[in-house]
């Protein structure tokens, strides 16, 4: 039977679907006609945000003449791994909450409303920000989308749409030389995503397990691998295994922290790590998105 498009419309609240795909935490999102087009895992999927809702759509098969959202082996039925991803069941509300009663988070809150986090898949979270190292977020999203083409597997798509891939699994990337990576204009990246494709085919480290152990072992992990610092290792933390302490520090961050908390002041960095590790509390890694998207796109 040939695929149709599945769709589903989920209330939502407190939710700026807009500013969280487009805040630099994910990089396969377009937005198109009004509505956002991406891939997540290895669906097709469009979202476009109206009046409390969010319309979701992917592609669905007939089978045995009932519909059934189509999913790869062992994935989650139904429509549960997009709720998942874009996290919906969060108290954002709650959340917000815990961030420091101060001008700047007021202000960030207040100018990015509604925005969430995600949560991604831990293999391509880790090598989507292994080749984000010194790139703008628009040659990030080019670098990935080649990277997908080259290397991932074509996505069913409605009929007459352009064709998408999925993000290629590390088994596969291992398989590669590196300069067929670099083709995909990468740069000096190239070696740092083959060498972490080969530790992981390896079985040197389990991404899968970091879930479950506590943030500073998930940290110790993660900069295991080829070009990963502290920036990268915390947003893997925060984006892919919800670790909500995480605080990563980049040049936006900090450019916000200067300019928002310390003004017209000489702080060395050891100062500013501190402050960022202490001053945000439990929900640290929210309140950095917020400040990171608020910094990036004000006026």
């Amino acid at each position: 039977m040939s695929p149709v498009v599945s769709q589903k419309v989920f209330s939502v609240a407190d939710y700026n679907l807009a500013a969280t795909l487009a805040s630099g935490q994910a990089f396969r999102w377009r937005c198109k006609d009004g509505a956002w087009e991406g891939v997540v895992g290895s669906r097709w999927v469009r979202l476009r945000q109206d009046k409390g809702v969010i319309i979701a759509e992917t592609m669905a098969s007939e089978t045995g003449g009932r519909m059934s959202t189509a999913r790869p082996p062992g994935d989650v039925p139904g429509w549960q791994w997009l709720e998942d991803y874009l996290q919906l069941g969060v108290d954002l509300p709650k959340i917000i909450s815990t961030f420091p009663d101060d001008d700047p988070m007021r202000a960030s809150v207040a100018a990015c409303h509604g925005l969430r986090l995600l949560r991604q898949d831990p293999w391509e979270c880790l090598a989507s920000f292994i080749l984000s190292s010194t790139k703008q977020i628009v040659q990030i999203q080019q670098i990935v989308a080649l990277l997908c083409r080259r290397f991932g597997e074509r996505v069913v798509i409605p009929v007459g749409g352009e064709d998408v891939f999925s993000f290629p699994g590390y088994a596969r990337l291992a398989g590669a030389s590196e300069s067929e990576l670099r083709d995909c204009k990468m740069g000096f990246r190239a070696p740092y995503l083959l060498d972490t494709a080969n530790m992981l085919a390896a079985g040197e480290v389990d991404l899968h397990n970091l879930r479950q152990r506590p943030v500073n072992e998930g940290r110790a992990e993660l900069l295991r691998f080829p070009g990963v610092g502290n920036k990268i290792a915390d947003c893997v933390l925060l984006f892919a295994y919800g670790f909500q302490e995480a605080f990563p520090v980049d040049v936006w961050v900090m450019k916000a922290l200067r300019e928002l908390y310390f003004p017209n002041r000489r702080v060395k960095l050891k100062r500013i790590e501190k402050f960022s590790k202490t001053y945000f509390g439990a929900n640290a890694g929210y309140a950095q998105q917020y400040l990171f998207h608020y910094v990036r796109t004000r006026r």
